[in-house]
């Protein structure tokens, strides 16, 4: 896979299209990378938007999630990779957020692991659909971190036009923690005492810039 996106990198002999949803999930990656070198060591104790965690912590589950990211593609189970990446010493986010870009690359440069079934916390999907729902994982948490820090990324259209689409699709504006509850019995044993992972969506104005209604979807108020 070929791609423009610096902190997503590139195999040597395979090339992909703009619209591959390995190249959309790279620009996402390389976003999240810049707001993460930009975090000031200061700014680790932060609250973020997304209740669960503080700045630092966001970071370790970010790392998590593209190394879960990574597995997925190998074939493996997601939830066989902790929820925060625990082990960067030194607070060095961008080297680890850079070594699990590569694990990325090399788990998902074979086209035939986007038709292919593979395994997630909740439920499995074909491999190109779960990309799409990282991408939208990835970008709402990169925006957590930027709004904590005060950063204003340059957020890719397509990126959040891929990421609202998977997000839409697979969570309804409301009824999600009766949703939850209803199919908590059939989760993995892992999962069964978790609470529901999204709050309800906010109401934002369809003019709303794309990042906005995106993060108003995933329960977050702009």
């Amino acid at each position: 896979m070929t791609t423009n996106a610096t902190a997503m990198p590139a195999p040597h002999d395979t090339t992909v299209g703009d619209d591959d949803p390995r190249a959309i999930f790279a620009r996402a990656v390389s976003t999240a990378g810049s707001v993460i070198a930009a975090v000031a060591p200061e700014q680790l104790d932060r609250p973020t938007p997304c209740d669960d965690y503080d700045v630092r912590q966001l970071l370790g589950h970010l790392v998590g999630v593209l190394r879960r990211v990574a597995v997925v593609g190998s074939g493996g189970d997601a939830l066989s990779v902790p929820q925060i990446a625990d082990d960067v010493a030194g607070d060095a986010w961008s080297a680890a957020w850079l070594d699990a870009a590569h694990q990325v690359q090399a788990a998902w440069s074979d086209d035939a692991v986007l038709a292919r079934m593979v395994r997630l916390p909740w439920t499995e999907l074909p491999g190109a659909a779960a990309l799409a729902l990282y991408t939208n994982e990835i970008t709402v948490h990169t925006w957590d971190v930027a709004t904590a820090t005060g950063q204003r990324p340059d957020w890719d259209a397509q990126v959040l036009e891929v990421a609202f689409a998977a997000i839409r699709q697979g969570m309804p504006a409301g009824g999600r923690s009766a949703a939850f509850e209803a199919m908590r019995a059939s989760l993995p044993q892992a999962l069964r005492h978790a609470k529901a992972p999204f709050a309800e969506a906010v109401d934002v104005g369809d003019d709303a810039p794309a990042i906005d209604r995106l993060v108003a979807w995933n329960g977050r108020r702009p």
